[in-house]
């Protein structure tokens, strides 16, 4: 009889306890395999959305290099065409500007872009040397940092962007990180020309994180490099480990950095876009695109941007389009 009793306790006993479970993980969350799947997928890759193309005929992108998100509007360097393409955010197009040329509101090479807090949009030009600012029509407004008529502060800017206070720009020939104030004072240098620690062959991109951590695509290197917000290296990415092994980029272009955390790297000549997990030490969490016509493959991706809502834009040269991911 009191083994009965035992036995009788030791189920109820189980039936609590099941019970209990039962009302905090799953009646109480109400679907736990939604929750277990929304920490498995919280690092996951964007899935495609949408293709921007321009117009038809002569109105059609031609050789994008570049893409931002300006206010509510999405700005393209249109390079082959000389000039830039605005779109609205469900790639309609609004209007473009710019023309063949080397005076004000003409390129050569249209091929960084970036917009500032008033809505001022700033577009490197490689071939003509300089970078041009527009108001968010696209009336020319002034050259960003004109040219010392001694020396040349900007040679062949690349990519550029804007953090808080600052215009960080790529200089493709001088092989260094500019770093300006809005006014377009020079503030810093970062890098020299070579393939050791802290220089840099041909950079192309970059970005800043949260922390004020800059990180420089170093294309003819092969590798991201990392700088502390005083412009100290910290380390390389190139998805070895510790950066330290054969990379696995082949002429990597553009950067990004999402609100997850995760830095976004363009390998240009594999057709690939990788994604690291910076909180877990540079691990790589996905690669997705390759070589192809589809949409979600790739043919010569180039700059890549990332917006508040954590939008991925990426710039398909060859395919003459800019792929969108959400």
């Amino acid at each position: 009889m009191k083994k009965n009793k035992v036995y009788l306790s030791m189920l109820t006993t189980f039936v609590l306890v099941t019970v209990v479970f039962c009302y905090f993980f799953i009646y109480k969350d109400t679907d736990l395999s939604a929750q277990v799947q929304k920490v498995v997928n919280s690092k996951a890759q964007p899935a495609f959305s949408y293709m921007i193309y321009g117009g038809f005929g002569p109105d059609a992108l031609n050789k994008p290099m570049d893409v931002a998100k300006i206010n509510q509007f999405i700005y393209v360097t249109d390079t082959n065409n000389k000039r830039v393409q605005v779109f609205d955010l469900g790639g309609t197009p609004i209007f473009k500007f710019g023309k063949d040329g080397v005076g004000k509101g003409e390129f050569k090479f249209p091929y960084g872009i970036a917009g500032d807090n008033q809505g001022q949009v700033y577009v490197s030009d490689l071939y003509n040397g300089c970078i041009s600012v527009f108001d968010s029509k696209g009336k020319f407004i002034k050259y960003f940092a004109e040219k010392d008529p001694n020396e040349n502060v900007i040679e062949a800017p690349g990519s550029l962007r804007i953090f808080g206070d600052k215009v960080y720009v790529t200089d493709i020939k001088k092989s260094k990180v500019l770093v300006f104030d809005l006014s377009g004072k020079l503030l810093k240098e970062v890098g020299s020309p070579g393939q050791g620690v802290g220089q840099f062959q041909a950079p192309n991109a970059l970005t800043v994180d949260k922390d004020g951590n800059l990180y420089v695509v170093d294309t003819g290197n092969q590798r991201v490099q990392v700088f502390d917000k005083n412009y100290k290296y910290v380390r390389t990415i190139n998805g070895s480990a510790n950066g330290s092994g054969d990379s696995i980029f082949v002429n990597p272009r553009g950067i990004g950095i999402d609100s997850r955390g995760i830095l976004y790297v363009v390998s240009n000549l594999t057709h690939f876009v990788y994604g690291f997990d910076l909180s877990n030490k540079d691990q790589k969490l996905f690669t997705f695109g390759g070589n192809g016509e589809s949409n979600t493959q790739f043919s010569l991706p180039n700059g890549l941007f990332i917006d508040e809502n954590d939008n991925v834009y990426i710039t398909d040269s060859s395919n003459q389009r800019v792929a969108v991911y959400k």
